[in-house]
């Protein structure tokens, strides 16, 4: 399969690269702007793929509370451009969006079928890309997804909540956590392979991939200084005393069902894809 990559330098798009069988086109925000038609329309003529994967995303949250437009330009615009695309071609979509869709009013996994509900400017654009792309691209994913670490955020100038946490403990510094937002931490390579797997099915939709279990992000980092025995001064604290510019979700873990019952195995546990990162970064002390 001929298979077009937007992002492909980013976290899930570096795994995908890695990951995926096929004639690859994988492309970079310097070879495509999603949010002009032209360019979308320029690459798929030069590359003709059969399906394309948008893993390209405006995810700066705080920032996009007082300047939207860039968010709903990549967010909600792109994803619109690459849905009318991909149906004029006739290709296959699979677009990734994001756990922010909802606004954490639950505190049992969010099924496909859950009302979303985002509380920020960010949720708000990627719900309103995913709706573009459910109602103009025929044969389309959709996949949600959430906290995800991979290998290309360790890179020079590219971050992740992994990474930051290595970096504030790496000088010594005192480190606060919000202890009462739960989410499903997701490895990247974890997630492609799901990816590839659901896109063998040929089973189009709406679904939830994640690492299986759920953590706050207070654990997640705990885990981290766990495995990589370091041990710096971390404490909890709440959403309202971290002052986020940008209001989360308390509770946004997403429930990969429907993942399962399209054929595609549930992923093994967030500690052990954060196991599996560390140890690929070289930072699992055993």
């Amino acid at each position: 399969m001929r298979i077009m990559i937007i992002g492909a330098d980013g976290q899930l798009g570096t795994d995908l690269v890695r990951t995926l069988d096929g004639e690859l086109s994988p492309l970079t925000h310097a070879d495509v702007e999603i949010s002009d038609r032209a360019s979308v329309d320029a690459a798929m003529l030069k590359h003709k793929p059969e399906l394309v994967i948008n893993t390209a995303a405006y995810h700066q949250v705080d920032l996009a509370e007082d300047n939207p437009a860039p968010a709903f330009a990549t967010n909600t615009m792109g994803a619109r451009n690459l849905a009318l695309a991909c149906a004029d071609h006739d290709v296959d979509l699979f677009h990734v969006s994001t756990d922010y869709v909802f606004g954490g009013d639950k505190r049992d996994p969010y099924e496909v079928t859950d009302l979303p509900g985002p509380l920020n400017v960010y949720g708000t654009s990627k719900l309103a890309g995913e709706n573009f792309v459910r109602a103009l691209a025929p044969r389309s994913y959709v996949a949600r997804t959430t906290g995800l670490f991979g290998i290309a955020g360790s890179r020079e100038g590219r971050s992740n909540f992994v990474e930051t946490m290595l970096r504030l403990a790496g000088q010594g510094r005192d480190i606060k956590v919000v202890a009462d937002q739960y989410v499903s931490p997701t490895y990247t390579r974890d997630l492609a392979v799901a990816m590839g797997q659901l896109i063998e099915t040929r089973k189009y939709g709406t679904y939830h991939i994640t690492n299986s279990t759920s953590c706050s992000w207070l654990e997640l980092a705990t885990a981290v200084f766990e495995i990589t025995k370091l041990t710096p001064n971390v404490s909890g604290t709440t959403s309202a005393e971290f002052g986020a510019k940008a209001k989360r979700p308390l509770y946004s873990v997403l429930e990969n069902g429907a993942l399962e019952r399209a054929g595609v195995p549930r992923l093994r546990t967030w500690r052990e894809g954060l196991e599996a990162y560390l140890t690929e970064r070289g930072l699992h002390a055993g």
